[in-house]
């Protein structure tokens, strides 16, 4: 069987963030147990937030954003990909889409990882910088990787 190309591209229509929602209940929500409403919050509708949705071929299967958080900073955020489709590279495509979406003049990316993933961020050049702390009742760490050196 050929595997279908996956493209992650910014998302610019309703039913492509439909899509991405619908991953992120579908992984926060329903996997993870998250209140549903904490997980979409009003940095969805902000338009300085970047949205990114991954496909196989027309099927969703995987999203993240990037929010500005600071003149040099910008944080990743709702990273998901829908469970048949994990440990095949496409987080790792939505990172990169993501990090090639910063603000002109951003220096360092942040997250906060959920401690059961923190080394897929590790290996992309994600450095933690601090102890373990809670967010919906999951265990964290925040991470930050520079734009500009080692």
């Amino acid at each position: 069987m050929v595997q279908a190309a996956v493209t992650v591209t910014p998302i610019t229509s309703a039913p492509a963030r439909r899509a991405a929602f619908a991953i992120r209940t579908a992984v926060f929500v329903d996997e993870q147990g998250v209140d549903p409403a904490v997980e979409l919050d009003a940095h969805d509708h902000d338009p300085a937030v970047v949205h990114v949705l991954a496909r196989t071929g027309a099927e969703p299967v995987g999203t993240g954003r990037l929010r500005p958080v600071a003149p040099a900073t910008a944080k990743i955020e709702r990273v998901a990909v829908r469970e048949p489709h994990r440990r095949c590279g496409i987080g790792r495509r939505i990172m990169a889409a993501l990090a090639a979406q910063a603000p002109q003049g951003t220096s360092e990316l942040i997250l906060h990882s959920q401690c059961a993933v923190e080394g897929f961020y590790r290996t992309m050049g994600y450095v933690r910088d601090s102890d373990v702390f809670v967010e919906e009742g999951i265990d964290h760490v925040r991470m930050r990787r520079s734009l500009t050196g080692p």
